[in-house]
């Protein structure tokens, strides 16, 4: 959409920085419909030339690695929605390699950016975009309840003037913790897998083209758990078969979300690990 604004568009190319931009060392290359291969030659050397590592990925919604990011928010969201204590979903994500838990870091994303996002993006597709767990859950937050995240002192976490985070007690009112807790092992499977399966769905798209753009995203861009060789890595630590069968069982408990690619069902198929 930039792009048409340039009587060059063939010179037209995204840089996506991630934030503290003089401290992540990720650079994500977003090449449009026109962008010439000179032009990302030409990006990729400036990427290198200030010490930054680029991925490159075809341009869409999101990117590569905002789309995949939000899934782990999602998910701690939707176990939210479920009655799953918040500390245990916040320390499940840590426990699985994680920097951070996906509710304090959707407070130091904002919450209400999250749901601005979310709005625009409903305004953009209309009935083809798909509601879940991060819209309801944002928008309560955000527009019933005033706790647009860190930047204001407020959102899943308080944050108190000369004193540590504390989750908002507030939250055991609006989403009750269920009687019966998940084992920890669950949290964090459904917070690793979810990002493990949206990884391949952009791969099957051509959002993102090569397997190690992927996995080198993820760990230099979100952080995702650099022990298990990133999203694809964790799908080939686990073995293709396995991880088609535990994500046939997510799906079955928690929802469509959860089903393998067909391109995974194949390779577990034909043996491929």
């Amino acid at each position: 959409g930039l792009a048409q604004a340039s009587s060059r568009p063939a010179n037209f190319i995204g840089l996506h920085f991630f934030s503290p931009a003089e401290k992540m060392p990720l650079v994500e290359s977003s090449v449009g419909q026109k962008t010439s291969p000179a032009t990302l030659a030409r990006a990729m050397d400036f990427v290198r030339a200030i010490g930054k590592t680029p991925i490159v990925v075809n341009d869409a919604r999101g990117f590569y690695t905002s789309r995949v990011f939000g899934t782990y928010l999602s998910e701690g969201m939707a176990l939210l929605q479920e009655g799953v204590a918040p500390a245990l979903i916040d320390n499940a994500g840590r426990l699985a390699g994680m920097p951070v838990g996906p509710l304090a870091l959707a407070d130091e994303v904002s919450l209400e950016l999250m749901a601005r996002i979310r709005k625009q993006t409903t305004a953009d597709l209309g009935k083809a975009y798909v509601r879940g767990a991060i819209d309801e859950v944002c928008e309560r937050m955000v527009e019933q309840l005033g706790r647009l995240g860190k930047k204001a002192g407020k959102g899943f976490y308080d944050y108190p003037q000369g004193g540590s985070k504390r989750l908002w007690p507030g939250l055991a009112e609006i989403w009750p913790p269920a009687a019966r807790q998940p084992d920890v092992a669950e949290v964090k499977r459904r917070l690793m897998f979810i990002q493990s399966i949206e990884t391949v769905r952009c791969m099957d798209e051509g959002v993102v083209t090569a397997a190690i753009d992927a996995d080198v995203g993820a760990i230099l861009g979100w952080g995702f758990a650099p022990y298990l060789g990133g999203p694809i890595g964790q799908i080939h630590s686990l073995g293709v078969a396995r991880f088609v069968a535990e994500c046939e069982q997510l799906a079955q408990r928690n929802g469509a979300r959860f089903a393998p690619p067909e391109r995974l069902r194949t390779m577990a198929r034909h043996g491929e690990a």
